[in-house]
């Protein structure tokens, strides 16, 4: 019969640990878990949330004329609830998960679960730090902690709720024998007396059923915070990232304009009217993400300005697959390159070039190409050009914080023949608004010279 009883307490804790386990995977509960701040309806809604998932675990005991004990965790999601939400989630959670067993006639459960409730909002607020709620340790990790490391507060922060959950289980095994015509539910009432180590497990099994929703929810908080740090350290890399091509390009303009000025000053004028169209751009607030149209037409006011320079010795074409104008690209992403096969692939070649910009759509992946009819690039420098190149290893970079492995990026070049830069990657599409006026392929086909 021992054997027995032991069982269910086993059995007990696999379904507190499972429950907890299985709730982890709603996005919806797990970010009720998130929040350390929460408003009255926030609060009731994770009492009603609680209820039902507790309250469940009530009712297939009750239903079942108490054949399966174990699944009765109503005490302890009391306790839970306030310990994580506070006086009004625990009261009222315990109020509603105690309702099938004042209906079996358990007329004392709902006073119990109410006041365990309470009691664990009493511990939210004793707490010297929200967090300790979280990291509570067991009695004899907390005792360690106190004697051996000095650390006082989380100790006994720890030391205190182990004694309050042990106090909840005594009210209900003392509510139980005074109560014995159905006042409350308690395991050990219902077995009789069985020795004194059988009681040390049932208390124990109340402690642990406390603490491991505790443990696993407090795990995926640690996971959801890494993945937020993750994301916020990302945004930041791409931040970093765009203010390195922003100036590159801006001091580079400016020295086109600077060079204007005395030879043509009308000139100089429309160069400084597009620049101020760039800078306007590049000042707007801007996502990641861009539709492939508006970084043409960025490219479009760029090469406008060079061709001020290099006239007819600079061309530029385009060959858009008319499915892939509106698909979302990394912002800034083709300026790069271009400038790249300006500066190196055709300033120096005498009689210039043509640089041209391919699109295309294969299999979902989005496949663009920048190609110029340049100089080339040497060997050696083109086997160390994602560590050289400020352009090409940029680009590289927000696109490895974008798509992490899911992107292909490559340089091939032949000295004396030009270069081509070429990019594939994952297929996305946006709701970005078309410009008035302006025909979904206003900006593919014919080139620009």
């Amino acid at each position: 019969m021992l054997e027995q009883h032991l069982v269910i307490l086993m059995v007990k804790l696999a379904v507190a640990a499972s429950l907890a386990s299985i709730l982890t995977r709603s996005a919806a509960f797990t970010q009720m878990l998130m929040r350390e701040e929460r408003t009255l309806a926030q609060r009731v809604q994770m009492a009603l949330v609680s209820a039902v998932i507790f309250g469940l675990g009530v009712a297939a005991r009750v239903v079942t004329r108490d054949a399966y004990q174990a699944v009765d965790l109503g005490l302890e999601g009391s306790l839970v609830m306030g310990m994580l939400g506070g006086y009004v989630t625990g009261l009222l959670a315990g109020v509603l998960i105690s309702i099938p067993a004042m209906f079996h006639g358990e007329l004392m459960s709902m006073t119990l679960f109410a006041a365990g409730g309470v009691l664990g909002g009493l511990l939210r607020d004793l707490a010297p730090d929200r967090e300790m709620v979280w990291t509570l340790t067991f009695p004899d990790q907390a005792l360690f902690r106190l004697l051996r490391k000095r650390e006082l507060r989380p100790a006994a922060f720890s030391l205190m709720c182990g004694l309050v959950i042990l106090l909840t289980e005594f009210l209900r095994s003392t509510l139980a024998r005074f109560f014995p015509n159905k006042g409350v539910f308690a395991l050990q009432e219902k077995w009789g007396d069985e020795g004194a180590w059988l009681m040390v497990a049932v208390y124990a099994t109340t402690l642990l059923s406390v603490m491991l929703p505790l443990k696993i929810w407090n795990s995926k908080r640690y996971e959801m915070k890494l993945e937020l740090q993750q994301l916020s350290l990302n945004e930041a890399r791409l931040a970093a990232l765009s203010r390195q091509i922003n100036p590159h390009f801006l001091f580079n303009t400016l020295n086109s304009v600077a060079s204007l000025i005395r030879q043509n000053p009308e000139q100089a004028r429309q160069v400084v009217y597009k620049l101020s169209n760039i800078l306007r751009r590049l000042l707007r607030r801007q996502e990641n993400l861009t539709p492939l149209r508006e970084e043409l037409s960025f490219i479009d006011d760029y090469l406008a300005i060079e061709m001020t320079r290099f006239g007819d010795k600079l061309r530029f074409e385009r060959e858009i697959d008319p499915a892939t104008i509106d698909l979302l690209v990394p912002s800034m992403l083709l300026q790069p390159l271009v400038e790249n096969s300006i500066r190196h692939g055709l300033s120096s070649k005498v009689d210039g070039g043509t640089i041209r910009v391919r699109s295309r759509l294969s299999n979902g992946r989005l496949q663009i190409l920048v190609e110029d009819d340049g100089v080339g690039i040497p060997e050696a420098k083109l086997a160390r050009l994602f560590e050289l190149g400020i352009g090409v290893s940029n680009v590289n970079e927000r696109l490895k914080v974008l798509y992490g492995d899911d992107y292909k990026m490559w340089v091939d070049s032949k000295p004396g023949e030009g270069t081509s830069t070429g990019i594939e990657m994952p297929e996305q599409t946006g709701a970005a608004p078309r410009p008035p006026g302006q025909p979904a392929d206003a900006l593919v086909g014919s080139p620009v010279r």
